[in-house]
Parts: C-alpha cells; structure tokens; sequence
C-alpha cells in the first residue's frame, strides 16, 4: 500500500497548510489509498456512504439523471478536493443524491465515514475545509440553476465551449456537452450546425474549432 508522505499531501490539499499536525497524522494513518480508472462509476444515487475521498489526482463528475433519461453536471472533482454531497452523506447521514463517474483515472484517500465524522468534530481546520467546499459548490450550482432557468441555450453552448477549449478546440462529444448542459444531443448538435454555417466554428469527429 502506498504511504502518502505529511509534504505531499498538504501540496495536494494547501487547505490544510495551517493545520495541526496531529490532523495530518490521523487523516493519512486512518486512510486508505487506492487508484481508479477512468469511467468508472464512484457512486449512484440512493448508494450509502461508508467513506470520504480525498482526490489525490485524477476526475469526477457529479451528475443528476432526469425521468426522461437527460443528464446535467452539478459539478466537477479534481486534485484537492472532496465532494460535498459525500461529505452530506455521511453528515446528514442520507444516501448519496446523485450519480458520481471518473473522467479520468486518478488517486484517493479514503477516509472511514465514522472517522471523518469524528475528524469534524474534533479539528476547526476540517470544518473549515468542509464548509469552504459547500461555498464553492453551491455557488456552481446556484449559476447552473440561473443558467438552465434563464439563459439562452445558444449563448450558454458557446460560452462552454470559449471556457472549456484549450489553443481554440474544444474535444468532446456532443452527448458529453448536453449531459454538461442539461439538454439534449440533438438540441447541441442543431446548434453547433447554426454555429457552423454562421463561420463561428469548425466541426470534426469529437472536435469543435473556434473561429472568432
């Protein structure tokens, strides 16, 4: 079993800089560590909680799945930090209220959900990092929420691809764009086409271009 060093894990979780170290110590003694490929579900909705991730590397996307099948992205996991709603979980403690995939493979620690309950109780420093996560998070969603319920459809398409495109291109599916948006595949791809005809990008396999 991999042994994370009190260094390196304050490089990945700079939350924690201040901390005690008598945090750092319990955290990485009680933890274990594992990998996981990408694509891999993490959790589904109604699933209990037995432990905490601490993302070491890698991603995770945290997801709602509708009646009718549509998936919208409530948010996204990288190095650094945990997901809220499995801190929820094991807080409130409920079952977890949506679905979590690994966009890619990556690391973690895991961490006992009776441990990290205690570990909150105990360290200021873990309730901080804790409530510092929901701020973030729920910031997100609250613009999601702004974004599906007032925004123009067209003008949040390529505002996601301005955002999410590296050099200019941005590589994804269009099915992986609507489950981002919260619409259908059909709806992104009649719009990339307009985007297309109108010159503002360029379509391939998997790949947009942008041209202004």
């Amino acid at each position: 079993m991999k042994i994370l060093s009190r260094d390196t894990f304050i490089e990945t979780f700079p939350s924690f800089r201040k901390a005690p170290d008598s945090l750092i110590k319990e955290i990485l003694s009680i933890a274990r560590y594992q990998t996981f490929p990408g694509n891999t579900v993490i959790y589904t909705e109604g699933d209990s909680c037995s432990s905490i991730a601490f993302l070491l590397s890698g991603g995770i996307r945290v997801y709602k799945i509708g009646e009718n099948g549509r998936e919208i992205t409530l948010y996204e996991i990288g190095a650094g930090e945990t997901c809220i709603l499995n801190a929820s979980c094991i807080l409130s403690p409920k079952t977890y209220p949506a679905h979590a995939l690994s966009t890619e493979g990556g690391e973690m620690l895991l961490v006992p959900s009776g441990e990290f309950r205690r570990l909150v109780a105990r360290y200021e420093d873990m309730r901080d990092f804790v409530f510092g996560l929901l701020s973030e998070r729920l910031t997100t969603v609250m613009a999601l929420v702004e974004d599906v319920a007032f925004g123009r459809m067209d003008e949040r398409l390529m505002d996601y691809i301005i955002e999410k495109s590296e050099n200019g291109e941005l590589n994804a599916t269009h099915q992986k764009i609507a489950s981002d948006l919260g619409t259908s595949r059909e709806v992104v791809s009649r719009l990339l086409k307009d985007f297309e005809r109108k010159g503002k990008v360029t379509l391939s396999r998997n790949s947009i271009r942008l041209k202004i």
